[in-house]
């Protein structure tokens, strides 16, 4: 197994990411539905743009298992950059071996590289074997103040042109 960090020049890299993207959104912690057009044909130039990405790819052999894609952030209250987890997928025949740890110790060696003060991510309520296994890389859930309960993950969509 070995770990990879993509550059978005490579070809066969390119693709893997597209394939296991792919895969990750037609599943149920996906939601169900393929990538657009729009985002199979832009993803990686508009990835390869950004200077605050970060995508991880676990290997075995020549094959692609797992994906990482994270983005930096900051935290106001610290005073620090962090990284956001967005996306972990690992293959079907893959998983429960071990490699999304991986994925997330490769993703924090560099946090800690680059001076980060923390790691974040969300998950779904209901991916219980997502959530055990974040609980067991040592992430809980985000509270400032128990009276006032854990952060809750919220998103609006904005109106988009049509390309």
């Amino acid at each position: 197994m070995k770990i990879i960090q993509l550059t978005y020049t490579d070809e066969k890299q390119n693709k893997d990411l597209l394939m296991l993207l792919a895969d990750y959104a037609v599943g149920d912690m996906g939601g169900g539905k393929p990538l657009s057009a729009y985002t199979q044909c832009n993803l990686l130039s508009a990835l390869a743009q950004r200077s605050d990405v970060l995508s991880l790819m676990a290997y075995e052999g020549d094959v692609a298992v797992g994906l990482l894609n994270a983005f930096e952030g900051f935290s106001t209250f610290k005073c620090k950059p962090l990284l956001n987890i967005h996306d972990v997928c690992v293959m079907a025949g893959y998983r429960r071996q071990g490699i999304a740890t991986k994925l997330l110790q490769a993703a924090e060696q560099i946090a800690l590289q680059r001076g980060y003060c923390k790691l974040t991510l969300e998950v779904l309520q209901g991916n219980e074997a997502a959530k055990a296994a974040y609980c067991q890389f040592g992430f809980e859930a985000y509270e400032l103040d128990p009276e006032m309960g854990q952060a809750m993950f919220w998103e609006k969509n904005l109106p988009q042109p049509l390309f």
